[in-house]
């Protein structure tokens, strides 16, 4: 099993005789299913070459915080919201008391404070280093701030030395990594995800749609089951690969998503991120409609509702605790609010789809979570994942709640 399937992983490569395992801990990264782009400190750059790196990871390796041409695009925080995790092996003495400091003296360690990803460890140094109070000082420091630390294990040196220091192996790093993305916050809960568009017919050709990828329904199911749920995701008609331990049910209409939806129940959770097609064709022709060529007029199409899935599954006598969404392009808070109370929801989740960066069909995302009490909690823009997973955490922690 692939647990870290998609995931981004920044790797941070210190100056130490260890970063000779950092060749094998991308190779073991990317076999889990990760994508990995490496980060090299100066000292780094001595024990082990870039183009090795770049090699294996099948990107340029970073190097400089002051590249003018990433500085462009302001390189350092497109690689902090990129990340799904920074992970620093081997993480030298020094480098671990420039982190404790706050120190940006370099892209490694920018990255690290402009990230609000994980950021993990793997301590490697001599022995008498590792025990130095200074050192232990600053683990204990790192770690009460929310770091990660992976080892370090004990064993023969390179100096000569036997003891704690030496750098986690690479599948143990590997494993650790993947072990970081399994937050059991939802373990014995079936969770209902909606996906995706829906579509209406007007003949069997045509039909009316909107532009909703599916992206962010789909992250959300890979992350419930991270957090150890069941999960039933009904998705519209997408392009999307079925995430991993996920059961997948395909539909067309807005009437198809509520039967499904209504046969997956009961449900202890019910996140709809699919965008519903509010309306649909009264008539569906039998055949493809045709131009008349003599007439200048053009087609009326008449209209009629579709059930509001959400307001349906969130009446029940048996409903879940239900979140949804409101994809805006004006008013964002207010239509979201509106939203919350018209459908008896728990939650919802408000984003603007005017913003073409975090809008249909974008790799990234940025929301606002409106809960009953009106309350309001912002995540900033990042990767639709690392949102998927934030949302998952909060909504998880309110329903245990509940």
């Amino acid at each position: 099993m692939q647990r870290l399937y998609r995931k981004r992983i920044v790797l941070g490569v210190g100056g130490g005789i260890a970063a000779y395992k950092s060749a094998e801990l991308v190779r073991r990264l990317r076999d889990q299913g990760a994508e990995v782009r490496v980060v090299m400190t100066h000292g780094g750059r001595e024990f082990i070459t870039p183009l090795t790196l770049q090699a294996l990871s099948g990107h340029p390796v970073h190097l400089d915080l002051l590249d003018p041409a990433a500085e462009a695009a302001m390189g350092h925080i497109e690689l902090a919201r990129w990340a799904d995790l920074v992970l620093i092996a081997p993480a030298t003495a020094d480098l671990m008391a420039r982190l404790t400091q706050g120190v940006a003296d370099d892209l490694l360690t920018t990255l690290v404070l402009a990230t609000d990803a994980p950021v993990a460890l793997a301590p490697a140094m001599n022995q008498a280093m590792w025990r130095d109070p200074a050192t232990q000082a600053n683990a204990e420091a790192l770690a009460k701030r929310g770091l990660h630390l992976f080892g370090p294990a004990a064993g023969s040196q390179a100096c000569g030395d036997v003891g704690l220091g030496r750098m986690l192996e690479a599948d143990q790093l590997a494993q650790a990594a993947a072990d970081l993305f399994q937050h059991k916050a939802l373990t014995g809960r079936h969770v209902l995800i909606t996906a995706g568009p829906t579509q209406e017919n007007i003949d069997p050709v045509r039909y009316i749609t909107n532009h909703s990828s599916g992206k962010m329904g789909f992250a959300l199911a890979e992350a419930a089951v991270e957090a150890g749920a069941k999960v039933t995701l009904i998705t519209g008609p997408v392009h999307l690969p079925t995430p991993d331990r996920v059961n997948r049910i395909d539909v067309v209409s807005a009437r198809d998503m509520l039967a499904a939806c209504e046969a997956a129940m009961p449900c202890d959770l019910l996140i709809a991120a699919a965008a519903v097609a509010d309306y649909r064709p009264e008539v569906v022709a039998a055949h493809k409609m045709k131009k008349d060529p003599t007439s200048g007029e053009g087609l009326l199409l008449q209209l009629v509702r579709n059930p509001d899935i959400l307001a349906t599954l969130a009446g029940r006598a048996d409903r879940p605790f239900s979140v949804g969404f409101a994809a805006e392009t004006e008013n964002l808070l207010e239509y979201a609010s509106r939203k919350l109370k018209d459908k008896n929801l728990d939650l919802i989740v408000a984003n603007d789809v005017a913003n073409p960066s975090i809008g249909f069909n974008s790799e990234e995302n940025a929301i606002t979570i409106i809960d009953r009490a009106l309350h309001q909690n912002s995540f900033a823009q990042t990767s639709k994942g690392k949102i998927a997973r934030q949302l998952i955490a909060f909504i998880a922690e309110r329903l245990n709640q509940a």
